[in-house]
């Protein structure tokens, strides 16, 4: 069902409607959709370099936008919504952990789990599940998904199709590169 969903998705891309399902997608799986936004991003990059980074910064603001309805979800609907959806994706175990990391790591963990391919959905409920700072919430969710997105935009840019195939096998080890030089570079200042 995931596989068809996700062709689907990725068929968008060439729709005259692209960037609005774009949008779309993006502030979707930010609290209830399966498939990131990366399997539409790519491909409308690739077709349209020129346009990468416009389609970076709508990914961004309507995952963050997306993010703030999961936020939603998590601090008001937690147990009629927030469950069934989580439980739904197999994810209502991880629930718990995030819940125990945002207790104790609080923003660091939106920033590095929003960079990564760990399901936002699951950071924006726990999130609003642990009541984190919303503001907080706000800031760490636009820096660690608009580096995600710029991130792909720019390897689209500087490499074109030929990144294509190495973002789609590592896109995980990309952005968790980039989750873990960021967590050396708050320790470098902490410590420095």
């Amino acid at each position: 069902m995931l596989q068809r969903l996700y062709a689907r998705t990725l068929a968008l891309a060439g729709h005259s409607r692209a960037s609005a399902w774009l949008a779309g997608v993006s502030f979707a799986e930010s609290s209830v959709f399966p498939i990131p936004p990366d399997a539409l991003l790519v491909p409308l990059a690739l077709a349209r370099p020129d346009r990468a980074w416009r389609l970076a910064w709508i990914c961004t603001v309507a995952s963050v936008l997306g993010g703030a309805l999961g936020y939603a979800i998590g601090f008001f609907l937690f147990e009629a919504v927030a469950m069934p959806i989580l439980s739904a994706y197999g994810y209502a175990d991880a629930m718990h952990r995030f819940e125990e990391w945002f207790q104790r790591w609080g923003a660091a963990v939106v920033l590095i789990k929003g960079l990564t391919p760990i399901p936002y959905k699951i950071v924006t409920i726990a999130a609003g599940a642990a009541k984190m700072d919303f503001a907080v919430f706000l800031l760490t969710s636009m820096a660690s998904r608009g580096m995600r997105f710029f991130l792909l935009a720019f390897l689209i840019r500087r490499f074109g199709p030929a990144v294509r195939a190495f973002i789609e096998r590592r896109l995980t080890l990309v952005t968790t590169s980039a989750a873990v030089a960021l967590v050396l570079g708050f320790v470098a200042l902490r410590y420095l």
